[in-house]
């Protein structure tokens, strides 16, 4: 058996798609930070943490939403 040519077919961007997942992003982000912004609050009141507690726990939950974040588009 002969081996096969490599494939020559070239890629190309299909901008449609790469700005609908752009704007997926934002509008994901959006929620994703909002919520974490707001929930460390929540729950900051919750347990009743002070604000050095509360801002502490905002960042924890905005790192979290950075990594979600991350994975959504590289995924996309």
């Amino acid at each position: 058996m002969s081996p096969q040519p490599a494939s020559t077919s070239s890629r190309e961007i299909v901008w449609p798609s790469v700005i609908t997942v752009i704007s997926a992003a934002i509008l994901i982000g959006a929620e994703v930070f909002g919520a974490a912004f707001a929930g460390g609050w929540a729950l900051a009141i919750l347990f009743g943490l002070n604000d050095t507690s509360a801002h502490i726990l905002q960042a924890v939950l905005f790192a979290i939403g950075v990594m979600i974040m991350v994975s959504f588009i590289r995924t996309a």
